[in-house]
């Protein structure tokens, strides 16, 4: 490596670390902020906090790190033309391609490991943290009292309300409670005081009035009252509090859960879902036509078109399959992985003794078994039944829901090949702009970031939806942003060798008034095209 390609990789380092860190901490506080309520209460080990911590930071890094590769890449080239290295370059006979040559190189390696990072640690991680976060829901928190409220003891069942409380001893005064867990009564209690204490599992509460009465009225008849008085009585609370425990197997994943191969196959199998219910709608619906059926207009106008892809998901994993070493295989013995993906929203080898199921694309309740019987014959001339409709509709649902998982499947594909070809976008992008604006600094690097920030994630969002819901390809809405940021790229990187600024210019005024400037050239522009119209005319 020469010294130049060093040094200017240098340059990076610093920047590139210290942006890594503190977008990745300002992302990550932000998602542990939204995820407190979970956390605090519970009595969760500390382990299992650092865990959570520790799971949250691979998703927070496959964000933030084209941000980091963009500021960077602004900060380091402005640097480099403020202090007039590249104009003593230039002046040696060295050009600006070979400044950018280590730089793409290296961007070319972090988008590589970047691809390797989407597909392999981060869906693993992503699924950790979610069977993680169930176990975590289904811890109950440690049992507090507040005094002059009304507080939820066991859900539904029982409430109690203490007057005062003394955290030292544990003793209430004024001790009101409502017991609801008999459907059949209702129960108040009240007593002047009171002391509570946890079981030794920590799991019941234990509670000890004295001086008081407790009230039944039952349901049926509101009018009878049955009253008994007590000095001392004891009320066990079961399952208030309960230990954390850990899934160690979690088959089911959703599509952010898995890696690009099992995304792969289970789009795979929808589309083969897909093929198999069109044939059977189309089938369906050109004996309903001759039947002369009442049809709805969304049984017309069901579109059975499979959603069109480039199988980049395929190819990688072709890939991924000559590279992998070959393993030997037993006579008799299947080496292959089994897989366990989210369910496909359809299937043609269901029984037909069931009833209904529920699609895991849209989460409606479908007809599962919606197979017609196409051996009974030509039905010209007789009478559609309502069950005929009802199936040609039940297909037309599996039809819809099997097109939504494969664009399902296909955004996430996309998405993380273009997150990780994000980054050497952003070199490209970004050394253009710090070398036309040298005297930018931490302001330029600032605004041009944020603003593509902004615009690339919006970008990202928006396709995301807008393929989901079936209006555009995934492959079109997912590198929409990567191909518009890096034509732009190449259109500043031909203009970079004709730069006049120097040390002295280029600053973020300048920056500002040249976009004012193009403004109002193309403003004046058309007035003055207005003006020409309005003469000859």
């Amino acid at each position: 490596m020469k010294i130049l390609h060093r040094y200017v990789l240098k340059e990076h380092v610093g920047p590139l670390t210290f942006a890594m860190t503190a977008l990745t901490s300002i992302l990550l506080l932000q998602y542990i902020g939204k995820h407190f309520g979970e956390l605090v209460g519970k009595g969760l080990p500390t382990v299992v906090i650092a865990e959570f911590f520790g799971l949250s930071v691979p998703l927070t890094v496959a964000l933030t790190l084209p941000m980091a590769v963009l500021v960077a890449t602004l900060y380091a080239f402005s640097r480099l033309a403020a202090e007039n290295e590249i104009t003593a370059l230039k002046a040696s006979g060295v050009s600006l391609v070979s400044v950018l040559k280590p730089v793409l190189w290296a961007a070319l390696g972090v988008t590589v490991v970047m691809i390797g990072f989407n597909d392999q640690v981060l869906p693993r991680s992503n699924h950790r943290l979610a069977v993680l976060q169930r176990d975590i829901a289904q811890k109950k928190p440690t049992f507090g009292l507040r005094e002059q409220v009304i507080n939820e003891v066991s859900p539904g069942k029982l409430y109690l309300r203490a007057g005062h409380l003394d955290e030292a001893s544990n003793m209430m005064r004024e001790v009101t409670i409502y017991d609801m867990a008999d459907p059949t009564r209702r129960r108040t209690i009240f007593a002047d005081s009171g002391n509570m204490r946890m079981s030794k599992g920590l799991t019941d509460l234990e509670l000890t009035l004295y001086n008081g009465n407790m009230q039944d009225v039952p349901t049926a008849n509101p009018d009878e009252l049955q009253r008994l008085y007590f000095n001392v009585d004891q009320i066990r609370v079961r399952g208030v509090g309960n230990q954390f425990q850990k899934t160690t197997a979690d088959a089911y994943k959703s599509d952010r859960e898995m890696t690009v191969c099992e995304m792969q196959q289970a789009q795979d199998k929808a589309r083969r879902d897909h093929e198999d219910v069109r044939k059977l709608f189309e089938t369906k619906l050109a004996a309903l036509k001759k039947a002369k059926a009442t049809l709805s207009k969304d049984v017309l106008n069901a579109n059975t078109g499979v959603p069109w892809d480039i199988g980049l998901g395929r190819l990688y994993c072709n890939g991924m399959a000559l590279l992998a070493p070959k393993q030997a295989k037993a006579q008799g013995v299947s080496t292959t992985p089994r897989v366990i993906v989210k369910q496909s929203a359809s299937s043609t080898s269901q029984s037909a003794s069931s009833t209904a199921a529920i699609s895991p694309a849209t989460g409606r309740l479908r007809p599962a078994s919606l197979t017609p019987d196409v051996n009974k014959g030509d039905t010209q001339g007789q009478t559609a039944s309502s069950s005929d409709l009802v199936q040609i509709d039940g297909l037309r649902i599996r039809l819809q829901d099997d097109a939504q998982l494969m664009n399902s499947y296909g955004v996430e594909i996309h998405k993380k090949f273009a997150l990780a070809v994000a980054c050497f976008v952003f070199v490209l992008l970004g050394a253009p702009i710090a070398l036309r604006f040298p005297r930018g600094g931490v302001g330029l690097t600032i605004g041009v970031s944020l603003f593509v920030f902004a615009l690339y994630y919006v970008c990202l969002i928006a396709g995301e939806s807008i393929a989901k819901r079936g209006l555009m390809p995934a492959v079109v809405s997912m590198w929409m942003a990567n191909v518009i940021f890096a034509l732009i790229a190449l259109w500043m990187l031909t203009k970079m060798g004709h730069e006049g600024a120097t040390a002295r210019g280029g600053d973020m005024k300048d920056m500002i008034g040249a976009i004012r400037g193009s403004i109002r050239s193309k403003i004046g522009w058309k007035d003055r095209r207005v003006r020409r119209d309005r003469v000859a005319a």
